[in-house]
């Protein structure tokens, strides 16, 4: 959800929000045009046939579809319906070192990179993108900075090598722009390791996934630190993922808006 939208539904005047508890006392007529079929059968069932026609299944069709268009309109005003490259992803391709795999209507996102004979991959899920419980609500008169959004966003890395068989998986959240690791697990398999499958994620369950990484040596936790920052894990990278997450967030609620429309328009 993006951070306007959030404003907006927090914003919206309790009356507002009963609309959709009101609107369900209007199915109640529905019964009412069965009743008068005791007296004109035909007559109640041509036009009942011409209202499913013209309106689709149900008497709250139009007023959401309405309601849809509205959303979309204001997306356009607002900018969210472009589909031109933010400045900050274009800044990020132009530096060369990751590459950017994101599908259209896919939750996830795969940033990957070499490094030596290293294959580093970073996955995300735009489904992270909530406001934390304690997030700063700026003052009367006080910008909101929306640039980087201060929600923890999970992501899982995996480092492989072209000449070695195992996998090194890291769980991180990304958050104020760092890395925060949970766990380190190695992995024999780089198969087991790196694959998404529900059959690879329960045989994973089954292994030792490593220590919690703030149980570790503060001088070891320094190294794992380092070695990460070195393959370009670093804050660069933590600013980009919730810039990144939002912003396709904003393009699937777009296009989910248009889509239920249609849907609802048939």
């Amino acid at each position: 959800m993006s951070a306007i939208r959030a404003l907006r539904q927090l914003a919206a005047p309790l009356a507002a929000r009963r609309t959709l508890c009101t609107a369900a006392t209007a199915v109640p007529r529905v019964a009412g045009m069965r009743v008068a079929s005791l007296y004109s059968r035909n007559i109640a069932t041509r036009g009942f046939a011409s209202s499913a026609g013209r309106f689709g299944q149900g008497s709250t069709d139009v007023t959401l579809s309405q309601k849809l268009q509205e959303e979309l309109g204001y997306e356009k005003e607002t900018g969210g319906a472009s589909d031109d490259v933010p400045q900050f992803l274009k800044d990020f391709e132009a530096q060369g070192v990751w590459t950017v795999s994101d599908f259209p209507g896919q939750d996830e996102v795969t940033l990957s990179r070499k490094f030596g004979n290293e294959t580093v991959r970073v996955i995300f899920s735009i489904g992270d993108i909530q406001p934390a419980e304690d997030e700063y609500t700026p003052e009367e008169g006080e910008e909101e900075e929306v640039d980087n959004p201060i929600y923890p966003i999970r992501a899982s890395l995996a480092i492989t090598k072209n000449n070695a068989p195992g996998v090194i998986n890291i769980d991180t959240s990304v958050q104020d722009g760092q890395f925060i690791v949970d766990n380190i697990s190695y992995y024999d398999d780089a198969t087991l390791g790196t694959e998404l499958s529900a059959e690879a994620d329960w045989k994973r369950r089954g292994l030792y996934i490593g220590p919690q990484f703030d149980t570790l040596d503060i001088a070891l936790q320094d190294e794992f630190d380092s070695f990460l920052k070195e393959r370009g894990v670093n804050e660069s990278l933590a600013h980009f993922i919730p810039q990144f997450a939002e912003f396709k967030e904003q393009k699937e609620y777009v296009k989910w808006l248009g889509k239920v429309k249609n849907f609802i328009d048939v």
